[in-house]
């Protein structure tokens, strides 16, 4: 490993960069260096695994360490496969909804309602781009039920209190016409796993 490399590096999903690059600057994780894919992979989940594969090639070698910012993330194991062959740990639970909200809490939530949509803070704050536009909903609105016909209620689990992203989240159950729910969470598992990979490369 090259003397002036960091000694871990954390592969993340877009959509989580910036909590975590405000987790690194609030503990000051100096030795942590982030690299992030796309978030639009989320509407893409097949591709995620071969994105990974590349990155890990790219940088192996040059860290101590290296995490993946990734729950399972509708990757059908694709993801998990990769990184056992890799001998790489990733975020806990099948996506970054149970991993902010823990998975417990998030079990009994997805319980009391299955049919809920959610939102964090980066969704609540892109849900135009990635959902009205990324599904083509702005030029094929009767797409819509098709999308999210069997949804009640949109679910934002924030990671601020920003009162700008809990208008967003509102307007996005309002756009899919379901009811709204708000839950604060924090940082929840996230700040957990990147914590333990800290203390492991001392």
């Amino acid at each position: 490993m090259p003397e002036s490399a960091q000694a871990l590096l954390v592969l993340a999903c877009g959509a989580l960069a910036h909590e975590i690059q405000y987790l690194k600057n609030l503990n000051h994780w100096s030795h942590m260096e982030i690299q992030c894919l796309d978030a639009e992979l989320h509407n893409r989940p097949w591709m995620i695994a071969g994105k990974l594969k590349k990155k890990i090639e790219q940088n192996r070698g040059h860290f101590e360490r290296i995490f993946v910012a990734y729950a399972d993330c509708g990757s059908s194991g694709q993801i998990d496969k990769l990184l056992s062959e890799e001998g790489i740990e990733r975020l806990p639970g099948a996506h970054c909804y149970s991993a902010f909200a823990g998975e417990h809490a998030f079990l009994l939530m997805s319980q009391r309602e299955p049919a809920s949509f959610y939102l964090t803070d980066f969704l609540a704050r892109h849900f135009d781009r990635l959902v009205i536009k990324g599904l083509k909903l702005d030029s094929h609105p009767e797409l819509r039920s098709t999308f999210f016909g069997n949804y009640r209620k949109v679910v934002y689990l924030s990671q601020t209190s920003d009162r700008s992203l809990m208008q967003l989240a509102a307007s996005a159950a309002k756009f899919l016409e379901v009811d709204f729910e708000h839950v604060h969470c924090g940082y929840g598992d996230v700040e957990t796993a990147l914590r333990a990979q800290i203390i492991a490369v001392g």
